[in-house]
Formats: structure tokens, C-alpha cells, sequence
């Protein structure tokens, strides 16, 4: 089993950890694709990060405003909407507990 499962993974939580950055204040896709490279996670190509803006915008967990820029093209901007921080806060949860599950899992399996 020597494939990386890392892509996989980011896939399932993807959605949720575009809300959760997000909680600081708007934002644009590029900046969104940094602050997650940041943390750790790797380069989100906007193939992958703008279908999900768009389906969290379609499901009113974001908002977005298209906006021209001075110099170079416009950007478009997006915020949590209340629902999208509710969803954030309901889907946290439950995300961590699955980590502690998993985490339990794979620290016994470890002992063996």
C-alpha cells in the first residue's frame, strides 16, 4: 500500500476547511488556496478549489461579490453566510469526531 492516500482525504473535508478559512473575513480563491497550502495541506489547484466555491455558494454557505480591480483583473470574493457558519460549527464537530475514532484506531493497531 505504498500510494499517498492524502488526495483522497483532502477531498472528503475539502468543503470544510474552505469554510473554516473563511472564519477570518472574506476572501478570494487565491488567497484561499494559499492559507490552506500554509497550514500544511498542500497546493489546491483552482480546478479543484473554485467547483468548491461554487457548491458552497450554491448551497448559501458563502457568499460571493465579483469585484474590479485597479490593476489586473477583478477578483471574486467570498464570505460565510450564517448558515455556512452554523454548517462550519455542526460539521467541526462531527469531523473531530471522527479524528478521535480513527485516531483511536490507528494508536491500538499500532500497539499491536
Amino acid at each position: 500500500m505504498a500510494a499517498d492516500r492524502r488526495a483522497s482525504w483532502l477531498k472528503g473535508v475539502l468543503d470544510l476547511l474552505v469554510l473554516a478559512g473563511l472564519t477570518g473575513g472574506e476572501s478570494y480563491g487565491y488567497e484561499i488556496a494559499k492559507t490552506l497550502a500554509d497550514a500544511g495541506l498542500g497546493q489546491i489547484k483552482g480546478g479543484t478549489l473554485y467547483p468548491v466555491l461554487n457548491r458552497l455558494e450554491e448551497a448559501g454557505l458563502v457568499s460571493a461579490e465579483f469585484r474590479v480591480a485597479d490593476r489586473g483583473p477583478g477578483r471574486r470574493y467570498y464570505h460565510l453566510t450564517d448558515e455556512g457558519r452554523a454548517t462550519l460549527a455542526e460539521q467541526s464537530g462531527l469531523w473531530l469526531e471522527f479524528d478521535e475514532s480513527v485516531r483511536k484506531m490507528l494508536t491500538q493497531g499500532a500497539g499491536r
